[in-house]
């Protein structure tokens, strides 16, 4: 047990022993050392200004994402290397090959979001050394830019990629160092406060299950994406914190189930949803940008209950089970049954998610999809999960969920009536399509009118069966092809 956050800063090591939850290393990177290279533009992890190198150890080896600092809390960095644009350096003090080829390419004009975008392309160059433009882009989802346009900044990063030297960069060269450094660390708890304001890192899961159930009042944070912003925009107070992002990873996969701990973020969950639900891949991308997802955790997705949460009506679809845990109790739900209404889900003080089960379809047709005003990086008006099994051309089993178009993420039961023993026919869907207005009575807020919703839910319907029919024509952009 230490009293201290500790954890490295480019070269330094940095050990705290006053600081309060809410403490952000945005503000502790720019005011406290003096490190302003790291901007701040949105303080809600939107724009991607505040993007740093967050290096920690997964499954022992040391592993670097772009995070926005502006949402990542000081206590969020125990056990971590944090590295800032400023640690940035070419062969004999020259530029980073990724700073070379901004300025080559003319990729920055005012410049206060060119830190950020380094540093996402820094993240892309140094794990990906032939990027496509689509990869890119992907890559440069969750960061905004008002001068330059992004065609200069993606020919920016081609550039980079030719330019290579990844065997020799500083983060290369120090890896070992580092390694070592964080591996001591590991399973060791910080428990520090300012007065009253306190912050707690358990070591592992049973010291986190023991601090929940000693404080049941805590505020749990996993990826703060949304906890973040309490702090930030609302200027609410979290103490005292329970600080788990570093928790709860496991992934298991069997003949039956996907089962994964709430703390896998979404790019973690990536590639285990590429091989086994491949047809939920692009939905999973368009959850905020780079920095969100490798934040973002599943769990807090769906334990904050929000009704657009972006993963629940996809896992409801699928059947998926939670684990929910206090002290050394456990029980399982249904995950569709967390969510009771509004505000209010089945989580008792002193309990948290633990674990989700999501079987696997093993055969069946299944989709997500999602409207919102930008294509990524952007919060749902409507979201949706299909999971359709067929026998003999008819529908057997029909699970349908949406998200926006109630106080929680819910079942479309009058659509789901209306697939199910019917052929699997256009005429089938186009039922489910009208059904669905009996489902729901959406409200109209500045994402979207009741009225849109309406129609969006019913088109959802409309695209399964053309994804998913025998007919020819192109119904998706796909980039990575140029279509």
């Amino acid at each position: 047990m230490t009293d201290a956050i500790r954890f490295l800063l480019n070269d330094s090591e940095v050990r705290l022993t006053s600081a309060g939850a809410g403490d952000t290393l945005l503000d502790f990177i720019r005011l406290g050392r003096d490190l302003t290279g790291t901007k701040e533009g949105c303080a809600e992890g939107d724009c991607g200004a505040c993007t740093v190198l967050v290096g920690r150890l997964h499954e022992g080896a040391l592993v670097y994402e772009p995070i926005n600092a502006c949402i990542r809390f000081l206590a969020a960095c125990h056990g971590c290397h944090v590295v800032t644009v400023e640690h940035l350096r070419g062969k004999d003090g020259a530029l980073h090959p990724v700073q070379q080829a901004m300025v080559a390419h003319h990729a920055s004009q005012c410049g206060f979001c060119t830190p950020g975008f380094v540093m996402a392309l820094y993240g892309l160059w140094m794990t990906n050394p032939d990027p496509t433009v689509v990869e890119i882009e992907t890559a440069l989802q969750g960061n905004l830019c008002r001068c330059t346009g992004y065609e200069p900044i993606v020919r920016a990063a081609l550039a980079a990629a030719r330019a290579g030297g990844q065997a020799i960069d500083a983060l290369a060269d120090e890896r070992a160092a580092v390694t070592a450094k964080l591996q001591a660390l590991v399973g060791v708890r910080a428990d520090v406060s300012r007065g009253e304001d306190r912050a707690i890192v358990p070591a592992d899961v049973d010291e986190f299950a023991a601090a929940l159930r000693d404080n049941p009042a805590a505020t749990i944070v996993a990826g703060a994406t949304d906890v973040g912003l309490w702090v930030t925009k609302q200027l609410r107070p979290i103490s005292p914190g329970i600080f788990i992002g570093h928790l709860l990873k496991d992934i298991a996969v069997t003949g039956d189930a996907i089962t994964i701990g709430a703390g896998v973020t979404y790019s973690e969950f990536a590639p285990v949803m590429e091989e086994y639900l491949p047809d939920g891949l692009d939905y999973l991308l368009r959850v905020g940008g780079w920095q969100v997802r490798n934040a973002g955790t599943i769990g807090g997705n769906i334990a904050n209950g929000s009704p657009i949460g972006e993963t629940p009506p996809f896992l409801i679809a699928l059947g998926a089970r939670i684990t929910l845990r206090r002290g050394d109790e456990r029980r399982q739900i249904a995950l569709e049954d967390y969510f009771i209404e509004y505000g209010k889900q089945d989580r008792a003080p002193g309990e948290f998610l633990e674990t989700i089960a999501i079987p696997r379809p093993n055969g069946a047709r299944i989709a997500a999809y999602k409207v919102s005003k930008r294509a990524n990086a952007d919060i749902s008006a409507v979201a949706a999960g299909f999971f359709i099994r067929t026998e003999g051309g008819v529908i057997r089993e029909a699970r349908v969920a949406f998200g926006g178009m109630a106080g929680t993420p819910r079942r479309a039961a009058h659509a789901e009536a209306a697939l199910t023993g019917q052929p699997f026919a256009a005429e089938t869907f186009e039922a489910a399509a009208n059904a669905v207005a009996s489902d729901f009575t959406p409200l109209s807020d500045w994402r979207a009118s009741a009225a849109y919703r309406q129609s969006v839910a019913a088109n959802f319907f409309r695209r399964f069966w053309l994804e998913n029919s025998d007919q020819t024509m192109p119904v998706r952009l796909n980039r990575a092809v140029g279509e």
